[in-house]
């Protein structure tokens, strides 16, 4: 869930990450491309090809097709990235099968699987709604099947009468209470949105847990989609060189909501944001985005 209140002071954090990224990328070998000297150029492509799919859908293919030969040929490593960002979104595959209640068989039973629980907002008070209760749940039955994977409790604080509490602080404190060992619980307490939980997951991960290849997504059903779809992207866009990527999703495990749905718009949001966009993305989730600021589909 999104808070205004509490969203914009991470934009700033999130900013300078996107920054020390890229010069972490510099450093290890990377070299810096045309379109990474005018990020502007980035920002208005991928807008544009991800907001005219969300709006148009399959009509917009042509269209899209022109925006990434036009970023190819300013940078062709973004644009092949990004080629394959936009066919994971457009597939039909994108979050399929669901595996309803526990993770399926035959994951590697390792410390290089870690299960992600994306979290939900909180109570005013800080306790946790049932749907995030479901969710641990969930994970609950994954983690016993998976004795040796990792699980990373993800979302910062939306309680809005309880500023120390956070979901992912109190997710830890259920799966500790209901017998996961506090050494197999990774805690990511800063993030605010989806698009945050991929990008801080993704940086502990890496930096303190090698071991780490694999991810399975644990969330709602209809959350499952929007959750491999940014954990996927995250990792291209962090990977050294296409299809060198450092996590892999594998599998989800959900909890079959009764009600509940995100719309392409809202996707398109999500990747906008991953990009560093945040203000273009804080617009389409409040539903503020002008789509007439963008060239018509012709």
């Amino acid at each position: 869930m999104i808070r205004n209140s509490v969203i914009r002071r991470y934009a700033a954090v999130l900013l300078a990450l996107c920054l020390c990224l890229s010069m972490a990328a510099c450093s290890n070998g990377a070299q810096p491309s045309n379109a990474a000297k005018d990020p502007k150029l980035v920002e208005r492509i991928v807008q544009e090809m991800v907001v005219d799919h969300a709006t148009y859908g399959a009509k917009a293919a042509d269209r899209i097709e022109a925006l990434l030969k036009e970023l190819s040929a300013a940078d062709p490593v973004t644009a092949a990235r990004w080629t394959e960002i936009m066919d994971l979104w457009r597939s039909p595959q994108l979050g399929q099968p669901l595996n309803y209640n526990v993770l399926p068989d035959g994951l590697s039973d390792t410390n290089e699987l870690c299960i992600v629980v994306l979290g939900f907002q909180l109570e005013a008070d800080g306790s946790m709604k049932d749907e995030l209760i479901q969710r641990l749940t969930v994970a609950l039955k994954s983690l016993e099947k998976y004795p040796n994977s990792y699980v990373v409790c993800t979302g910062g604080g939306t309680a809005t009468e309880n500023q120390s509490a956070t979901e992912a602080g109190e997710m830890a404190k259920w799966l500790n209470a209901h017998g996961i060992a506090k050494e197999r619980i990774i805690v990511e307490d800063n993030s605010i949105t989806t698009a945050q939980n991929a990008i801080f997951t993704y940086d502990i991960l890496t930096s303190l847990y090698p071991s780490v290849k694999k991810l399975a997504i644990v969330s709602s059903d209809y959350h499952i989609a929007t959750g491999e779809l940014l954990f996927k992207a995250e990792a291209l866009l962090r990977a050294n060189a296409p299809g060198n990527e450092k996590l892999q999703v594998v599998s989800n495990a959900c909890w079959k909501a009764p009600s509940g749905t995100l719309s392409a718009m809202f996707q398109a949001g999500t990747l906008i944001e991953l990009l560093g966009d945040v203000d273009t993305a804080f617009d389409i989730y409040y539903d503020s985005y002008d789509i007439h600021s963008l060239p018509p589909l012709r």
